[in-house]
C-alpha cells in the first residue's frame, strides 16, 4: 500500500467521521515513517488543533505502538504541538527569529481592565453611564470583537467605521458605530504606550510569518497538520503551505466524500455557514483543491461505521437539499442490496429523552457507570453545557467514581472566593447581621464554635444593630463572642478604607488591595491561599491590584459586584486522582478524542447548538460591511463536532424534555435524524431502562404520609398555669403548647428581622401605658404630640430603619389625634384608667388546682361597678364568631377573672363592654370594635369562657388526649405558628387528615 507521502504534493488527506481520529493518524505515520529507520518519527512534527488532542494523539502514539506486532519496545513520540492553544513562546510558533520584532502579548485579564477603562472613558458616547461591573462586561464584549477582526484579518483603521451605520439602521446601531469608532483609535494608541500588542494580534502575525518562512524555507522532516477546519484566515493559509511542502501533509476531521454533488453544492451562503462541512468546503476553494483531491488517511474497513457516517451526513445536509430524502433513502438502500443501510447506521446509536435536565443529569451518569462494569472499555460525555458536566460529575461521586473532567469546577463555589464575596460585601453594609454570620462562621476563619454560637444567638438574631456600639453592648457578656466580632469588624473597617474620602469613587485596585489584608486579618493565609481555589483567587486578586490601576472608579457596591462578576467567570481545572476510563468532554474539545462509548448530551436548541450570538455593537448589515463573519458560523462548526461524535460506534443522544421549569425544543440535529429514520420506516432505539434506573435511583418509597403527630406527654408534666393567649393557642393548635409550654422550644428570632410588625404593636402598647400613667388626670391639650412622640421612641428604642420610622412618623401624627381624641372621652365616663394589670384566677379541676393568668391593656372601672376591658391592636381584630365560639377567649377570659376578683388593685366588677382598639393611622387612624356589650353579653361571654377552659383542661388531664397540630384549620392562613415545620404539616395535611376532627 502506498504510503501518504509517495504523491506529489499538495498532500490533503481525510479520516472519516466514524474512525477513530488519533489512533488512524498515529498508525498511519507509524507505518509511514517506519522504512526510514526509527530516527524519522521523532524528528516528524505533528500539528493539532488543541493541548487536549496533542495529549491524546500521544497517547494513541504509545497504544498503537504496544498493539504492533513487535511492540512493546520503547518508542520516542514526534513533536505535537497545538496550533491555537499554545503559551507564548512555545514552538513551533516561535521559532528562530520570528518574534523577535514583535512585542509581548497583553494579557487577557490586564486587556479587559484597559478596555473597561476605554469604555468609561468614552461614555459621553453612549446612551447611559456604565458601572464599573458594565463596563467590564462591555469590555468583554469589545475584546470578542477586537479578537473577530484579528483572526478575521479584517483593517478597522482604514475608514471603514466611517459609515458604517448610515441609512436606515436604528439610532443604537449608529451611538454603537460612533463609539466603536472612538475606542478603536484609543486602543492601539493604548497598546503602543504599554509596549503590547493583542494575543490574537500576535498569534495571527505569528502564524503568518511561519507560513512565510516554510514557503522560502521548507522545514526538515515531515510536517503533518491534523484536525484543524482553517477556520481562521492564517491558520487556512498554514495548512495550505503544510499542504504544498515536499514532506508536508494535511490531515482534515471528518470530509463527508459520500455526500451527493448536489448537495455538497449547496453548502454555500447563510445556509453554508450552518453545514458541518461548511468550514472544510471554504478551506479546500481557497486552497483550489476539490474534494476529489483529498484522499483517505487510512483504508477503510469499517462497513458498520461507514453506513453510520452516511446515515449522519445525510441527516445534517442543507436544508434546501432535503427536499429528495426519500429518493435519497432508496439510492442509499440501492448501494447495498444485501443489507439496510440506514438499519445498519441506525445499530449503536440510541436516544434517551429525559423529563428535566436533573434527570439528563443522572441517566448521563448512570450510563457512565455501566460502562464500568465492562473491563476495558471507555466511555465519554460529551456536552456544551457546563452545568450538566458540573452535574453529572456530581452524581458519579456518589459511586466514587472520580472522571476526568474537562469542566472544571466554578470558583465562585470556593471556600476562598465565598470568603472574599462576603468580606468585600461587608464594605457595602458592615452591620448586616447575614453577612456577619457567613463570616464569622467561615471555616477559614477557624472561628471557636461556641463564639460564634454566641455571637448569633446573642448579638445578631432579632433586629439588626444600629450601630457597632449597640452590637458590642449586646455582648457585653461574652467576651469571646465580642472578640469574634471586633475582629471581623475590624476587617470590615479595613476593605471600607478605600471608599472613605469617596464613598462613590474608590480606586478597585485599592479595593482589591485593602480586600487581601483584610482576608489576611481574617484567615490564615497558608489555608487562604492554598489549593488551586486559593491560586485561583489569587491570581484574580493579584491581576486586580497590579492590572486594575486602569479600571473606573466604583462604589464599594460597585466593587463588590466587579467582583462577583470576576469570580463567576472563573473555572477551576481541578487535579487530583481520576477514573482513567471515564472523560467528560465539552464538544470541541472531544473533536480528536474517541470512546468505546460516547453520549451526547445537551441536546436541546439553545444549548447544542447554542443560538447565534447576539452582537452588542454590530448589526448583521454591519459585519458584513466590515468583512466579519455572520453569526451562524459557529452553528456550523458546532455541528461538524456533532457529527464528528455521532459516527462513533456506540453512541447515545440524550435530550431533555424541559429545562429550568419550561419545555424545551430538541436539537435540529436530533429532530432531523429521527425524521430521516421515519422516512425509512425506522426509528431509533430508546433505552427505558435507563429512564427508569435515573427515576429509581432516588425514587422514595411508596406512598405513606406521616400522620398528623399526637404527643400525650404524662398528666404530670401538663401545664397547670397558663396565660389566657396560651389557652388560645391550645384551643387552635395543641401541638405550639405540647412544643412551647411542655418541652420548653421557643422560637429563634431569624438574623435581621424585620421589627416593623412586632415593634409596631409593642410600641402602640408602651405608648398608651406611659401617657396614662404619666398622665392619668385631664388629658393634656398637647396629647396628640406627647403620644405621637412615645410611639417614635419606642420604635427608635425598637431598632426600626430609619427609612421606617419616616413612614412611620405620617402614620404617629393621625393615629395620635385619634388617641387624643379616644382618651377624651373615654377618661370622662371612668374612675380611673388601669394599664397592664395583671389578674389571676385559681380553681380546681380534677382535684388539682390550675391557675389561668392575664395581663390586661387596659381596664375602665366606671362608677355604675362595670369595668371595661381594651386591648391594643396594630393589626386585625379577632371577629365576634371567633370570640363567641371560644377561638379567641383572651377578652372574656380576662373579664372572668375579674369577675372573680382576680385583679387585686380592681377588685371584683362586672365586665362592661369587651372592647378592641385598632390603632393603625391610617383610614381611619383607629377603631374601636366591641366583642361584647356591657351587661348580659359580657357577663354571659365570661361564664361561658370560664366553663369552656375548666371543659378544655379536664380534657387535657385525660392522659390518653393527645395534643394535636391544628385542630382548627380555619385558621392556618391567619396564623401560621411558630411550630408548623416542627410538626411537619405540610406532609400530613396534604394526605387528607387536615385535622377537621378532634376538637
Amino acid at each position: 500500500m502506498a504510503g501518504p507521502f509517495d504523491h506529489p504534493g499538495p498532500r490533503w488527506f481525510s479520516i472519516p467521521a466514524h474512525r477513530p481520529f488519533v489512533e488512524d493518524l498515529a498508525r498511519g505515520l507509524l507505518q509511514a515513517l517506519a522504512p526510514l529507520g526509527p530516527e524519522a518519527l521523532p524528528a516528524a512534527t505533528v500539528l493539532t488543533p488543541t493541548r487536549r488532542g496533542a495529549r491524546a494523539l500521544a497517547d494513541a502514539f504509545v497504544q498503537v505502538a504496544e498493539g504492533a506486532v513487535g511492540g512493546g519496545k520503547a518508542l520516542l513520540l514526534p513533536q505535537i504541538r497545538p496550533l491555537g492553544d499554545l503559551d507564548e513562546g512555545e514552538p513551533p510558533f516561535e521559532p528562530g527569529d520570528l518574534s523577535l520584532d514583535l512585542p509581548p502579548a497583553v494579557s487577557s485579564r490586564r486587556r479587559r481592565f484597559e478596555l473597561a477603562r476605554l469604555v468609561a472613558d468614552h461614555a459621553h458616547l453612549l446612551s447611559f453611564q456604565p458601572q464599573a461591573s458594565q463596563a467590564l462586561e462591555m469590555a468583554k464584549a469589545l475584546a470578542d470583537f477586537l479578537d473577530s477582526c484579528q483572526i478575521e484579518e479584517v483593517i478597522t483603521d482604514d475608514g471603514r467605521l466611517d459609515g458604517l451605520a448610515e441609512g436606515d439602521l436604528a439610532q443604537h446601531w449608529q451611538v454603537s458605530a460612533r463609539f466603536l469608532k472612538a475606542v478603536l483609535t484609543a486602543w492601539p494608541r493604548r497598546l503602543d504606550e504599554m509596549g503590547l500588542i493583542d494575543v490574537s494580534d500576535r498569534r495571527v502575525r505569528l502564524l503568518n510569518a511561519l507560513s512565510d518562512q516554510w514557503e522560502a524555507h521548507p522545514p526538515q522532516g515531515m510536517l503533518v497538520a491534523a484536525g484543524s477546519t482553517g477556520t481562521a484566515p492564517a491558520t487556512a493559509r498554514l495548512l495550505r503551505v503544510i499542504a504544498d511542502l515536499p514532506q508536508g501533509a494535511v490531515v482534515l476531521p471528518g470530509l463527508d466524500d459520500g455526500l451527493a454533488d448536489d448537495a455538497w453544492d449547496k453548502v454555500d451562503g447563510l445556509a453554508g455557514e450552518q453545514h458541518p462541512q461548511g468550514a472544510m468546503k471554504r478551506l479546500l476553494v481557497g486552497a483550489g483543491v476539490t474534494r476529489d483531491d483529498v484522499r483517505p488517511w487510512w483504508p477503510e474497513a469499517d462497513s458498520r461505521g461507514r453506513w453510520r457516517r452516511r446515515l449522519i451526513n445525510e441527516a445534517l445536509r442543507p436544508a434546501e437539499a432535503t427536499a429528495d430524502w426519500l429518493a435519497q433513502i432508496d439510492r442509499l438502500r440501492a448501494e447495498a442490496p444485501g443489507l439496510d443501510p440506514i438499519e445498519e447506521g441506525l445499530k449503536g446509536l440510541s436516544l434517551v429523552s429525559a423529563r428535566t435536565e436533573e434527570e439528563a443529569a443522572v441517566a448521563c451518569a448512570l450510563l457512565l457507570r455501566e460502562a464500568l462494569e465492562t473491563p476495558g472499555l471507555t466511555a465519554a460525555l460529551v456536552t456544551p453545557d457546563q452545568e450538566l458536566a458540573r452535574r453529572v460529575n456530581a452524581r458519579l461521586m456518589r459511586w466514587g467514581v472520580v472522571p476526568d473532567s474537562s469542566a472544571g469546577a466554578p470558583l465562585a463555589a470556593s471556600a476562598a472566593a465565598i470568603l472574599a464575596q462576603h468580606v468585600a460585601g461587608l464594605a457595602v453594609d458592615p452591620l448586616n447581621p447575614v453577612r456577619l454570620l457567613a463570616v464569622a462562621k467561615h471555616p477559614l476563619l477557624r472561628a471557636d464554635a461556641q463564639a460564634a454560637r454566641d455571637l448569633e444567638l446573642k448579638g445578631l438574631r432579632g433586629p439588626a444593630p444600629r450601630d457597632a456600639a449597640q452590637l458590642l453592648a449586646r455582648l457585653e457578656s461574652y467576651p469571646e463572642a465580642k472578640a469574634l466580632v471586633e475582629r471581623v469588624l475590624a476587617a470590615a473597617h479595613r476593605v471600607a478604607a478605600p471608599y472613605m474620602a469617596n464613598p462613590k469613587a474608590g480606586q478597585p485596585a485599592a479595593a482589591a488591595r485593602a480586600l487581601v489584608e483584610a482576608l489576611e486579618a481574617l484567615a490564615d493565609p497558608t489555608d487562604l491561599w492554598a489549593g488551586s481555589a486559593g491560586e485561583g483567587l489569587a491570581g484574580l486578586l493579584s491581576s486586580l491590584i497590579t492590572d486594575g490601576l486602569v479600571l473606573p472608579p466604583a462604589s464599594a457596591q460597585g466593587f463588590a459586584d466587579l467582583l462577583d462578576r470576576l469570580v463567576n467567570e472563573e473555572a477551576l481545572r481541578t487535579g487530583g486522582a481520576t477514573h482513567p476510563r471515564l472523560r467528560i468532554f465539552g464538544a470541541i474539545e472531544a473533536r480528536m478524542v474517541r470512546a468505546d462509548r460516547l453520549i451526547l448530551a445537551g441536546l436541546e436548541e439553545g444549548i447544542w447548538p447554542r443560538g447565534a450570538p447576539i452582537d452588542p455593537f454590530l448589526s448583521r448589515p454591519m459585519r458584513t460591511r466590515l468583512g466579519l463573519p455572520p453569526p451562524e458560523r459557529r452553528i456550523g462548526l458546532t455541528a461538524h463536532d456533532f457529527a464528528q461524535a455521532a459516527c462513533a460506534p456506540d453512541v447515545v443522544l440524550v435530550h431533555s424534555e424541559r429545562r429550568g421549569g419550561a419545555p424545551a425544543v430538541e436539537s435540529r440535529w436530533l429532530w432531523r435524524l429521527k425524521t430521516l429514520a421515519r422516512g425509512a420506516g425506522l426509528r431509533l432505539t430508546e433505552r427505558p431502562d435507563v429512564l427508569a434506573w435515573a427515576r429509581d435511583l432516588d425514587a422514595p418509597g411508596p406512598y405513606d404520609p406521616i400522620k398528623r403527630p399526637a404527643p400525650t406527654p404524662p398528666v404530670a408534666d401538663r401545664p397547670r398555669r397558663m396565660a389566657v393567649t396560651r389557652v388560645e393557642a391550645l384551643t387552635r393548635d395543641p401541638y405550639a403548647v405540647w412544643a412551647r409550654d411542655i418541652l420548653r422550644l421557643y422560637p429563634l428570632d431569624r438574623p435581621d428581622e424585620p421589627v416593623e410588625a412586632r415593634a409596631r404593636g409593642t410600641a402602640i402598647h408602651a405608648a398608651f401605658e406611659t401617657f396614662s400613667l404619666e398622665h392619668p388626670g385631664p388629658v393634656p391639650a398637647d396629647a396628640a404630640e406627647i403620644f405621637a412622640g412615645l410611639y417614635l421612641g419606642e420604635l427608635e428604642k425598637a431598632g426600626m430603619p430609619a427609612a421606617a420610622l419616616a413612614r412611620e412618623r405620617a402614620l404617629a401624627r393621625e393615629a395620635a389625634l385619634w388617641v387624643a381624641e379616644l382618651e377624651t372621652r373615654r377618661r370622662a365616663g371612668a374612675e380611673r384608667i388601669v394599664v397592664e394589670a395583671a389578674g389571676e384566677l385559681t380553681f380546681d379541676i380534677g382535684g388539682r388546682p390550675f391557675t389561668v393568668t392575664a395581663k390586661a391593656d387596659r381596664i375602665e372601672p366606671t362608677p355604675d361597678g362595670l369595668a371595661h376591658i381594651l386591648d391594643y391592636k396594630t393589626g386585625a381584630a379577632p371577629s365576634k364568631k371567633q370570640v363567641e365560639t371560644g377561638f379567641s377567649p383572651q377578652l372574656t377570659l380576662t373579664a372572668a377573672i375579674l369577675r372573680e376578683g382576680g385583679f387585686k388593685d380592681i377588685g371584683p366588677r362586672e365586665p362592661g363592654e369587651l372592647t378592641y382598639l385598632r390603632v393603625t393611622g391610617r383610614k381611619p387612624a383607629g377603631v374601636e370594635e366591641v366583642r361584647a356589650a356591657a351587661g348580659v353579653d359580657s357577663q354571659e361571654a365570661a361564664i361561658k369562657a370560664l366553663q369552656g377552659l375548666r371543659d378544655l383542661i379536664e380534657r387535657y388531664d385525660n392522659p390518653k388526649q393527645p395534643y394535636l397540630s391544628r385542630v382548627a384549620p380555619q385558621f392556618v392562613h391567619d396564623h401560621v405558628g411558630d411550630y408548623g415545620h416542627l410538626a411537619r404539616v405540610f406532609e400530613w395535611s396534604t394526605s387528607g387528615d387536615d385535622g377537621e376532627g378532634g376538637e
